[in-house]
């Protein structure tokens, strides 16, 4: 079931997020995404526009919407991956949104290919001035 976030699923999501971006960008130093926890927490979250994937009563992905459109962010726990609820999540925001747009690290092969799957396009690549 795919349902708006609510306040107390926060420390999950955070959790969910944390070990997905260990996970998904190891070109990354893990120090960066420590050193932006509070910050997505704490502001991020607040502005946007949250979905989570439950199931069993167990939080297995979210989405976050930024801005009406912007794709901030789309994690599915490790252990849930390959099962179908990033495409279910990104579905039912696409049902829902004219446009989304987002950015995505091109080292992150498997979340690239994707997006390419679920029908964006590569419009252009830069450098991520935070991470190099």
């Amino acid at each position: 079931m795919i349902r708006k976030m609510k306040d107390e699923d926060t420390t999950k999501v955070m959790t969910i997020w944390t070990k997905g971006n260990f996970y998904a960008h190891p070109f990354i130093e893990r120090d960066y995404w420590i050193s932006n926890y509070n910050k997505v927490k704490e502001e991020y979250l607040k502005q946007a526009e949250t979905y989570v994937y439950e199931e069993n009563e167990e939080i297995k992905g979210f989405i976050s919407i930024l801005n009406n459109t912007y794709i901030g962010a789309l994690f599915v726990k490790k252990d849930f991956l390959r099962q179908g609820i990033g495409k279910r999540l990104l579905n039912y925001c696409k049902e829902r949104k004219e446009k989304l747009t987002l950015q995505v690290y091109e080292k992150n092969v498997d979340a690239t290919l994707f997006y390419l799957a679920m029908g964006f396009k590569n419009i252009r690549i830069q450098i991520d001035e935070s991470t190099r």
